[in-house]
C-alpha cells in the first residue's frame, strides 16, 4: 500500500500516505502547460511575462533561508499547512486580478507558498521516520513521492488546454482546490516524537542563521554535498525548462509531438524516482549522484550530433537519471546535516544555491541562443559538468579519507 517492501508500523504508513497525498497536490500546478498563453490572452506582452518570471526567482531565493528558518523555530508542520494555504490564495489571485499586477503577485506568493515548503517537507519526513526508527525508509518514500507527483502532471497536463477552451480561468481554480486538499493533509500530519521547540539562543530567529552557517563551516563534507547538487540540478532545470523546445526545434521535431516527448519524459522520470536504492544500493549513494550526474551531462553532449529520434531517447535517458538522482541526493544532505536544529534551513541554503546558479547559466543561455550557438552551449555544458565533477569526486574522496582517519585517532 506504501509502495514499499519492507515492514511499516501503523504510525509511519499513515504519515508516508499523507506525505504522498500532500507531494501529489501541492505540486499539481495545473497551470503550467498554459499560463504562458493565459498572460498573453489577458494582454499582457513577452517583456511583462518573462520580466514577472524573473523578479519571482529573485524573491524565492530571497525567501528561502527565513522560511526554513520558520520551519526549524516553529514546527516543520506549520511551514507546510501554511506553504499550502498561500498557494491557495495564490492561485485565486489571476482569477480576479487578470493584469500584470495581479500575476506579479501570484508568482510572488507561488515563491512564497513554494519556499515555505522546500526544505520542511524534507525535513519533516526525515525526522519523522528516523524518530520511529524507519530512517531507512527515507530514500524509497521519498523517491515514491516523487514519482507520484510526476504522474498527475502526465494524467492532467494533457487535457488543460480543453479546460481552459471551456472555462478560462479554470486550471486556476483547479489549482486552488488541489493547494486546499494539501491544507487538509497537512493539518492532518502528526508531531514528530520528542520534537521540541529550540530554547535558549536558538529560540532566537535570528540566531539560526548563525547556526546553520556554523554547522556548514564545520562539515566541508554537506559543503561539497550541496555543490555536487547544485550540478544535477542545473542540468535538470535548464534543459527541461528551458532548452526542451530549443533543443526539439533544432532536431526538426514537429510541434505537434512536443508534449508527447514531455510526458514520455515524466513518464521515464517518475518511473525512475521511485527506485532510487536500486543504485544506490549497488555504489553507494555519493557515487550515485556523481555518476548520474556525469549521465546526465553526456546525454546532453551526445544530442548534438544526434537526429531526432535518437533526441528523444537521449532526452528520455536523461529523465531517468534524473528520476532517481533527487531522492538519493535528498538522502545524502539529510545524513550530512550535523545539528538537525537547522535542518530546513540548510536545505533551503542548498535551494539557494541551486538556483542562483540556474540564474547565471539562464543568462548565458540567452546569449548563445540569440547567437544561434545552441549545439556550442550543449557541448561546453556536457564538457565544463563533467571536468567539475571530476574534481569534485577528488575532494569528496580526499575528505572522506581525513574523516575516517580522524575517527581512528578518537580513542
Amino acid at each position: 500500500m506504501l509502495g514499499l517492501r519492507v515492514p511499516a508500523t501503523p504510525e509511519v504508513a499513515r504519515v508516508v500516505r499523507l506525505t504522498y497525498g500532500f507531494q501529489f497536490f501541492f505540486g499539481l500546478l495545473l497551470w503550467i502547460p498554459i499560463f504562458y498563453e493565459y498572460q498573453k490572452q489577458l494582454g499582457l506582452s513577452d517583456a511583462e511575462i518573462f520580466g514577472i518570471q524573473s523578479i519571482y526567482y529573485i524573491a524565492f531565493c530571497l525567501m528561502e533561508i527565513p522560511t526554513g528558518m520558520v520551519a526549524d523555530r516553529f514546527d516543520y508542520r506549520t511551514s507546510l499547512w501554511l506553504g499550502a494555504s498561500v498557494l491557495v490564495v495564490a492561485n485565486m489571485v489571476p482569477v480576479f486580478a487578470g493584469n500584470y499586477t495581479g500575476f506579479l503577485i501570484h508568482f510572488l506568493l507561488i515563491a512564497l507558498a513554494r519556499s515555505l515548503i522546500s526544505g520542511a517537507q524534507s525535513a519533516y519526513l526525515y525526522e519523522y521516520l528516523n524518530a520511529h526508527n524507519a530512517g531507512h525508509l527515507y530514500l524509497k518514500v521519498e523517491g515514491v513521492g516523487r514519482s507520484y507527483s510526476l504522474v498527475g502532471k502526465i494524467v492532467y497536463w494533457p487535457v488543460i488546454g480543453l479546460l481552459m477552451q471551456w472555462n478560462m480561468p479554470s486550471p486556476y481554480w483547479l489549482t486552488a482546490i488541489n493547494a486546499a486538499i494539501a491544507v487538509v493533509l497537512a493539518l492532518k500530519l502528526p508531531p514528530i516524537p520528542g520534537w521540541e521547540r529550540p530554547a535558549g539562543k536558538t529560540s532566537k530567529l535570528l540566531a539560526g542563521v548563525g547556526g546553520a552557517f556554523g554547522a556548514l563551516r564545520k562539515s566541508r563534507w554537506l559543503l561539497l554535498l550541496m555543490i555536487q547538487g547544485i550540478a544535477m540540478f542545473t542540468l535538470v532545470r535548464i534543459l527541461q525548462v528551458n532548452l526542451f523546445q530549443p533543443v526539439l526545434e533544432s532536431k526538426h521535431v514537429w510541434v505537434n509531438w512536443y508534449g508527447s516527448v514531455l510526458a514520455a519524459m515524466t513518464i521515464f522520470e517518475a518511473v525512475a524516482a521511485a527506485r532510487p536504492h536500486w543504485l544506490s544500493k549497488k555504489i553507494g549513494p555519493a557515487k550515485s549522484v556523481f555518476l548520474l550526474t556525469v549521465v546526465m551531462a553526456l546525454s546532453i553532449g551526445f544530442v548534438v550530433p544526434s537526429g531526432g529520434v535518437v533526441t528523444i531517447v537521449l532526452l528520455c535517458l536523461f529523465s531517468v537519471t534524473a528520476g532517481m538522482s533527487f531522492p538519493i541526493q535528498k538522502k545524502l544532505l539529510n545524513d550530512a546535516i550535523p545539528d538537525s536544529r537547522y535542518r530546513a534551513t540548510l536545505l533551503s541554503m542548498e535551494s539557494i544555491m541551486d538556483r542562483a546558479v540556474c540564474a547565471v547559466v539562464a543568462v548565458a543561455l540567452g546569449a548563445y541562443l540569440a547567437g544561434g550557438r545552441l549545439n556550442e552551449f550543449l557541448v561546453l555544458s556536457s564538457a565544463v559538468t563533467v571536468i567539475l565533477m571530476a574534481l569534485l569526486a577528488g575532494l569528496l574522496i580526499a575528505v572522506r579519507t581525513t574523516r575516517r582517519r580522524r575517527a581512528q585517532l578518537v580513542p
